[in-house]
C-alpha cells in the first residue's frame, strides 16, 4: 500500500482519505480535542455566507464544513478529489442534497472543474496543505471566484510563542507517531506530521496569497497559532 508523502501525489493522498472516510469526522475530533468544531465555526462566520451566494468548499470531504453554509440559505459546492469521501459525505447529507443546494463534485484543487468567476467564495480548510503545488491551487481558487469575491482558509500553521512552538514540534515528531502506531490507519498520523512539519508560517502563506494575486490578505491565529485562518478578495478588476 503506497503511502502519501510529501511530493504530494494526488492519487497516494486521495487514497489515504479514501481509506479513513468512514472515521475521518470522529478522527478529527478526537485529534483535535473537540477543536475542529470550532474551527469550522470560525470559518463559517469568515466566509460569511449570505442567502442566495454560491459558496465552493473545496476539500469538503464529507461535507461537514458545507452544511453551515447551506444552513445560512446559500447554495454550497463540496468538492474534493477523494471518492470516499465525497461517497460517505453524499449519504450522510441526503436530506440537505435533495433540497438543491448542496452539491458533491469530484475534482483536484490544481485543475478545478468549474468556469471562470463561478463563486462568490471559496473556502478550503486542512486542505492546502495536501495539494502538489500551492501556487496552482491559489491560482485555480481565484480563477473561478467572482471579481470582488473572497477566499478564507483555515490551516495547520506555526505558533509564534518560541516555547509552544517547541512544544507542538516535539508532539509532531514524537507524539502523533505514537498516536500511528496505535491507529488503524497510522498511515495518516505520518503524514499529518511530516507535511505540518514542512509548511510555512501565517505570514509566509499570507505572502503566497499575494503572490498568486489576492488582495486584502489578513490571518487570525486560533488556538494560540497551531491553526490560522487566512483571508483574501479577488480585485474587483
Amino acid at each position: 500500500m503506497t503511502r502519501a508523502s510529501l511530493d504530494k501525489q494526488p492519487s497516494d493522498v486521495a487514497a489515504m482519505f479514501d481509506r479513513t472516510a468512514e472515521r475521518y469526522d470522529l478522527l478529527n475530533s478526537l485529534m483535535t480535542a473537540g477543536q475542529d468544531r470550532r474551527w469550522r465555526g470560525l470559518v463559517r462566520k469568515a466566509v460569511d455566507a449570505r442567502p442566495g451566494e454560491l459558496i465552493l468548499d473545496l476539500a469538503g470531504g464529507t461535507g461537514t464544513s458545507s452544511v453551515p453554509f447551506v444552513a445560512a440559505g446559500a447554495r454550497c459546492v463540496t468538492c474534493d478529489f477523494s471518492l470516499g469521501m465525497l461517497r460517505v459525505g453524499a449519504r450522510r447529507n441526503s436530506a440537505v442534497r435533495s433540497t438543491g443546494r448542496l452539491g458533491f463534485v469530484a475534482g483536484d484543487a490544481l485543475r478545478l472543474p468549474f468556469a471562470d468567476d463561478s463563486f462568490d467564495a471559496v473556502t478550503i480548510s486542512f486542505g492546502l496543505r495536501n495539494v502538489a503545488d500551492t501556487g496552482q491551487a491559489l491560482r485555480e481558487m481565484l480563477r473561478v471566484t467572482r471579481p470582488g469575491g473572497r477566499l478564507v482558509v483555515c490551516e495547520v500553521s506555526r505558533p509564534p510563542n518560541a516555547l509552544l512552538a517547541f512544544g507542538h514540534r516535539l508532539h509532531l515528531k514524537y507524539g502523533l507517531p505514537l498516536l500511528a502506531k496505535a491507529s488503524s490507519n497510522p498511515d495518516s498520523y505520518t503524514y499529518l506530521a511530516e507535511s505540518t512539519l514542512a509548511w510555512p508560517n501565517q505570514a509566509a502563506l499570507a505572502g503566497r496569497l499575494r503572490e498568486e494575486g489576492w488582495d486584502a490578505v489578513r490571518w487570525r491565529n486560533l488556538s494560540l497559532g497551531v491553526v490560522a485562518l487566512h483571508h483574501g478578495r479577488k480585485p474587483a478588476q
